[in-house]
């Protein structure tokens, strides 16, 4: 049995991964999710939140090797995490996420992205420390593929995102370079498009690379065969 830690991405919190923890169990795996400093039920200041908490909070939650599975921005925690704990990684997983390369914040990644869908997605908060997914962008690339009722149920749920996290380069240390690794490419993602996964896919062997025919969340459109993809890697490590 391998034990999975499922980190979110942007705005999002442990409960999107309710669906794809039952999948795993239903495989025979533990998969396990929290919610990063800032968000779901997480009371940290919006201002106080950085990456190295994030890692702070990945690190928290592991006990022995654990799998690591980040989805979108959640690439930067758990690369940041693995980075500092590396024999308490057992994988890391990437589901059309964000890969951490040296000197460059997300929001530098982002910026170098071939498409640039996310251009009008956010709102600024007032105080110009967070944003959050317009509503349009929500029912439209994050859920449009996802079954209906996706998008009502989600958007309640959706928090601030400290912007902190996402201008702070990774620390990259080469420390996690034994680490396997997978990236998920979402092929059908509309938030980040394929190119940019390629992009930031560039470094992976072809054994290191699987396809979903998802949109921008697989937790939600075909957790199933998320589950299943996250189990075979598990096998093979």
């Amino acid at each position: 049995m391998a034990r999975f830690l499922l980190i979110h991405g942007s705005s999002h919190g442990a409960w999107c991964w309710d669906e794809t923890i039952a999948e795993l169990a239903a495989l025979g795996h533990e998969g396990v999710a929290i919610d990063l400093p800032g968000a779901g039920s997480d009371d940290t200041p919006l201002e106080d939140v950085t990456l190295a908490g994030y890692a702070d909070a990945v690190l928290g939650a592991v006990d022995g090797p654990n799998v690591l599975v980040g989805h979108s921005a959640g690439g930067f925690a758990i690369t940041e995490a693995a980075e500092r704990l590396p024999e308490n990684v057992a994988g890391l997983v990437y589901v059309t996420a964000y890969v951490p390369q040296p000197g460059k914040s997300l929001v530098a990644m982002l910026k170098e992205a071939p498409e640039q869908p996310m251009r009008e997605a956010f709102e600024l908060r007032e105080d110009r420390v967070a944003f959050r997914f317009k509503g349009d962008f929500v029912a439209g690339p994050m859920y449009a593929d996802c079954p209906p009722g996706t998008a009502e149920r989600a958007a309640p749920l959706l928090s601030w995102q400290p912007f902190k996290p996402q201008t702070t380069p990774a620390t990259l240390t080469g420390a996690s370079a034994h680490v396997p690794k997978l990236y998920v490419f979402c092929d059908e993602d509309r938030g980040i498009p394929p190119a940019h996964q390629a992009q930031m896919a560039a470094g992976f062997e072809d054994s290191e690379r699987v396809h979903l025919p998802s949109g921008h969340s697989p937790f939600f459109q075909m957790p199933d065969r998320l589950a299943r993809v996250l189990a075979e890697f598990a096998a093979r490590t």
